[in-house]
Protein backbone atom coordinates (compact mmCIF):
# COMPACT_ATOMS: atom_id res chain seq x y z
CA UNK A 1 0.00 0.00 0.00
CA UNK A 2 2.82 2.41 0.88
CA UNK A 3 4.67 1.63 -2.37
CA UNK A 4 1.48 2.04 -4.41
CA UNK A 5 0.78 5.42 -2.78
CA UNK A 6 4.36 6.56 -3.44
CA UNK A 7 4.13 5.51 -7.10
CA UNK A 8 0.83 7.35 -7.61
CA UNK A 9 2.06 10.53 -5.93
CA UNK A 10 5.38 10.43 -7.78
CA UNK A 11 3.62 10.18 -11.12
CA UNK A 12 1.22 12.97 -10.15
CA UNK A 13 4.10 15.19 -9.05
CA UNK A 14 5.71 14.78 -12.47
CA UNK A 15 2.55 16.09 -14.15
CA UNK A 16 2.29 18.84 -11.53
CA UNK A 17 5.81 20.00 -12.38
CA UNK A 18 4.85 20.19 -16.05
CA UNK A 19 1.75 22.24 -15.18
CA UNK A 20 3.77 24.56 -12.94
CA UNK A 21 6.33 25.09 -15.69
CA UNK A 22 3.53 25.94 -18.15
CA UNK A 23 1.96 28.42 -15.73
CA UNK A 24 5.35 30.06 -15.10
CA UNK A 25 6.11 30.27 -18.82
CA UNK A 26 2.80 32.07 -19.42
CA UNK A 27 2.63 34.19 -16.26
CA UNK A 28 -0.56 32.43 -15.14
CA UNK A 29 -1.57 32.46 -11.47
CA UNK A 30 -3.13 29.07 -10.67
CA UNK A 31 -5.15 28.77 -7.45
CA UNK A 32 -6.43 25.45 -6.10
CA UNK A 33 -9.66 26.05 -4.14
CA UNK A 34 -10.31 23.27 -1.61
CA UNK A 35 -13.02 22.69 0.99
CA UNK A 36 -15.71 20.42 2.34
CA UNK A 37 -18.85 19.96 0.23
CA UNK A 38 -21.29 22.84 0.70
CA UNK A 39 -18.76 25.43 1.82
CA UNK A 40 -19.91 27.85 -0.89
CA UNK A 41 -16.87 27.53 -3.19
CA UNK A 42 -18.81 28.02 -6.41
CA UNK A 43 -20.87 30.95 -5.10
CA UNK A 44 -17.68 32.56 -3.84
CA UNK A 45 -16.00 31.98 -7.19
CA UNK A 46 -18.93 33.52 -9.08
CA UNK A 47 -18.80 36.58 -6.83
CA UNK A 48 -15.01 36.77 -7.22
CA UNK A 49 -15.18 36.80 -11.01
CA UNK A 50 -17.91 39.43 -10.92
CA UNK A 51 -15.88 41.59 -8.52
CA UNK A 52 -12.72 41.30 -10.62
CA UNK A 53 -14.71 42.40 -13.68
CA UNK A 54 -12.45 43.09 -16.64
CA UNK A 55 -9.33 43.69 -14.53
CA UNK A 56 -8.02 40.14 -14.94
CA UNK A 57 -8.63 37.35 -17.43
CA UNK A 58 -10.18 34.48 -15.44
CA UNK A 59 -10.50 30.83 -16.42
CA UNK A 60 -11.98 28.07 -14.28
CA UNK A 61 -11.56 24.32 -13.98
CA UNK A 62 -14.47 22.75 -12.09
CA UNK A 63 -14.05 19.41 -10.34
CA UNK A 64 -17.03 17.29 -9.24
CA UNK A 65 -17.87 13.63 -9.16
CA UNK A 66 -20.92 14.19 -11.42
CA UNK A 67 -22.87 16.91 -13.31
CA UNK A 68 -21.72 20.07 -15.09
CA UNK A 69 -23.88 22.42 -12.98
CA UNK A 70 -20.99 24.36 -11.46
CA UNK A 71 -19.23 24.96 -14.77
CA UNK A 72 -22.51 26.23 -16.22
CA UNK A 73 -22.85 28.70 -13.31
CA UNK A 74 -19.33 29.95 -13.96
CA UNK A 75 -19.92 30.37 -17.69
CA UNK A 76 -22.89 32.61 -16.91
CA UNK A 77 -20.36 35.16 -15.58
CA UNK A 78 -18.68 35.19 -18.99
CA UNK A 79 -15.56 33.38 -17.77
CA UNK A 80 -14.46 30.28 -19.73
CA UNK A 81 -14.89 27.11 -17.67
CA UNK A 82 -14.39 23.41 -18.18
CA UNK A 83 -15.92 20.64 -16.06
CA UNK A 84 -13.98 17.57 -14.94
CA UNK A 85 -16.15 14.75 -13.59
CA UNK A 86 -14.09 12.36 -11.49
CA UNK A 87 -16.77 9.67 -11.14
CA UNK A 88 -15.84 7.70 -8.02
CA UNK A 89 -12.65 9.74 -7.62
CA UNK A 90 -12.48 12.09 -4.64
CA UNK A 91 -10.07 14.69 -6.02
CA UNK A 92 -8.56 16.24 -9.12
CA UNK A 93 -5.06 15.21 -10.15
CA UNK A 94 -2.37 17.03 -12.10
CA UNK A 95 -2.88 14.98 -15.27
CA UNK A 96 -6.58 15.92 -15.40
CA UNK A 97 -5.70 19.58 -14.88
CA UNK A 98 -3.07 19.50 -17.61
CA UNK A 99 -5.60 18.22 -20.15
CA UNK A 100 -8.15 20.81 -19.03
CA UNK A 101 -5.59 23.59 -19.48
CA UNK A 102 -4.93 22.38 -23.04
CA UNK A 103 -8.65 22.75 -23.82
CA UNK A 104 -9.10 26.07 -22.01
CA UNK A 105 -5.91 27.75 -23.28
CA UNK A 106 -6.01 30.38 -20.48
CA UNK A 107 -4.69 33.82 -21.40
CA UNK A 108 -1.13 34.75 -20.54
CA UNK A 109 -0.98 36.81 -17.35
CA UNK A 110 -4.42 35.70 -16.21
CA UNK A 111 -5.80 33.75 -13.27
CA UNK A 112 -6.76 30.09 -13.38
CA UNK A 113 -9.12 29.03 -10.60
CA UNK A 114 -9.24 25.27 -9.97
CA UNK A 115 -12.27 24.34 -7.90
CA UNK A 116 -11.41 20.95 -6.50
CA UNK A 117 -13.85 18.21 -5.51
CA UNK A 118 -15.44 18.92 -2.12
CA UNK A 119 -13.21 16.89 0.18
CA UNK A 120 -10.75 17.87 2.91
CA UNK A 121 -8.71 14.65 2.75
CA UNK A 122 -7.52 13.47 -0.69
CA UNK A 123 -6.89 16.85 -2.39
CA UNK A 124 -4.35 17.74 0.31
CA UNK A 125 -1.91 15.16 -1.07
CA UNK A 126 -2.22 15.94 -4.76
CA UNK A 127 -0.21 18.84 -6.14
CA UNK A 128 -1.85 20.23 -9.29
CA UNK A 129 0.95 22.65 -10.16
CA UNK A 130 -0.86 25.52 -8.45
CA UNK A 131 0.84 28.53 -6.89
CA UNK A 132 -1.36 28.35 -3.80
CA UNK A 133 -3.98 26.16 -2.17
CA UNK A 134 -6.84 28.27 -0.80
CA UNK A 135 -9.01 26.54 1.81
CA UNK A 136 -12.61 27.67 2.19
CA UNK A 137 -14.09 27.06 5.64
CA UNK A 138 -17.78 27.80 6.06
CA UNK A 139 -19.15 29.09 9.35
CA UNK A 140 -21.79 26.36 9.09
CA UNK A 141 -19.01 23.85 9.81
CA UNK A 142 -17.28 23.19 13.11
CA UNK A 143 -14.49 25.35 14.50
CA UNK A 144 -12.40 22.18 14.87
CA UNK A 145 -12.24 21.41 11.12
CA UNK A 146 -8.58 22.54 10.86
CA UNK A 147 -7.65 20.20 13.71
CA UNK A 148 -9.61 17.27 12.26
CA UNK A 149 -8.14 17.75 8.76
CA UNK A 150 -4.69 19.18 9.49
CA UNK A 151 -3.01 18.10 6.24
CA UNK A 152 -5.27 20.33 4.17
CA UNK A 153 -4.80 23.40 6.32
CA UNK A 154 -1.06 22.77 6.60
CA UNK A 155 -0.86 22.66 2.79
CA UNK A 156 -2.89 25.85 2.29
CA UNK A 157 -1.52 29.39 2.19
CA UNK A 158 -4.86 31.11 2.77
CA UNK A 159 -8.14 30.33 4.52
CA UNK A 160 -11.33 32.08 3.49
CA UNK A 161 -13.87 31.86 6.31
CA UNK A 162 -17.02 32.02 4.22
CA UNK A 163 -20.72 32.73 4.90
CA UNK A 164 -19.96 35.27 7.62
CA UNK A 165 -23.41 36.78 7.02
CA UNK A 166 -24.80 33.75 8.88
CA UNK A 167 -22.78 34.33 12.06
CA UNK A 168 -25.64 36.07 13.95
CA UNK A 169 -27.71 32.89 13.55
CA UNK A 170 -25.04 30.38 14.57
CA UNK A 171 -22.93 29.39 17.57
CA UNK A 172 -19.79 29.24 15.42
CA UNK A 173 -16.76 30.75 17.20
CA UNK A 174 -14.86 32.34 14.33
CA UNK A 175 -11.85 33.32 16.44
CA UNK A 176 -11.51 29.74 17.72
CA UNK A 177 -11.63 28.48 14.11
CA UNK A 178 -8.88 30.90 13.10
CA UNK A 179 -6.79 29.94 16.14
CA UNK A 180 -7.16 26.26 15.22
CA UNK A 181 -6.03 26.92 11.65
CA UNK A 182 -2.95 28.71 13.00
CA UNK A 183 -2.18 25.85 15.39
CA UNK A 184 -1.83 23.64 12.33
CA UNK A 185 -0.15 26.26 10.13
CA UNK A 186 1.22 29.32 11.96
CA UNK A 187 1.99 31.08 8.64
CA UNK A 188 -1.50 30.74 7.18
CA UNK A 189 -3.38 33.91 6.26
CA UNK A 190 -7.08 34.21 7.06
CA UNK A 191 -9.75 36.40 5.46
CA UNK A 192 -13.40 36.61 6.53
CA UNK A 193 -15.75 36.73 3.54
CA UNK A 194 -19.36 36.45 2.47
CA UNK A 195 -20.20 35.62 -1.13
CA UNK A 196 -23.75 36.75 -0.41
CA UNK A 197 -23.12 40.23 1.02
CA UNK A 198 -19.68 40.93 -0.41
CA UNK A 199 -18.04 41.29 2.99
CA UNK A 200 -14.28 40.83 2.74
CA UNK A 201 -14.30 40.49 -1.04
CA UNK A 202 -12.07 43.54 -1.46
CA UNK A 203 -9.34 41.97 0.67
CA UNK A 204 -9.67 38.66 -1.20
CA UNK A 205 -9.39 40.38 -4.60
CA UNK A 206 -6.37 42.36 -3.36
CA UNK A 207 -4.73 39.08 -2.28
CA UNK A 208 -5.34 37.60 -5.75
CA UNK A 209 -3.87 40.65 -7.48
CA UNK A 210 -0.79 40.58 -5.24
CA UNK A 211 -0.28 36.86 -5.93
CA UNK A 212 -0.70 37.50 -9.65
CA UNK A 213 1.91 40.26 -9.52
CA UNK A 214 4.34 37.73 -8.03
CA UNK A 215 3.49 35.23 -10.79
CA UNK A 216 4.15 37.88 -13.43
CA UNK A 217 7.44 38.84 -11.77
CA UNK A 218 8.53 35.20 -11.90
CA UNK A 219 7.52 35.05 -15.56
CA UNK A 220 9.59 38.13 -16.38
CA UNK A 221 12.57 36.65 -14.54
CA UNK A 222 12.28 33.47 -16.62
CA UNK A 223 12.14 35.47 -19.84
CA UNK A 224 15.16 37.53 -18.84
CA UNK A 225 17.14 34.35 -18.25
CA UNK A 226 16.39 32.86 -21.66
Amino acid sequence: MIQLEQDILSKNNGYASENRRHFADHGILALNLVSSPGSGKTSLLVRTIQEIGGDLACNVIEGDQQTSADAERIRETGAPAIQINTGKGCHLDAHMVGHAVEHLSPADGGVLFIENVGNLVCPASFDLGEAHKVAILSVTEGEDKPLKYPDMFAASDLVLVNKTDLLPHLDFDIEAAIANARKVNPAIRVLKVSARTGEGMGAWIAWIKAARAMALAGHETLKAGE
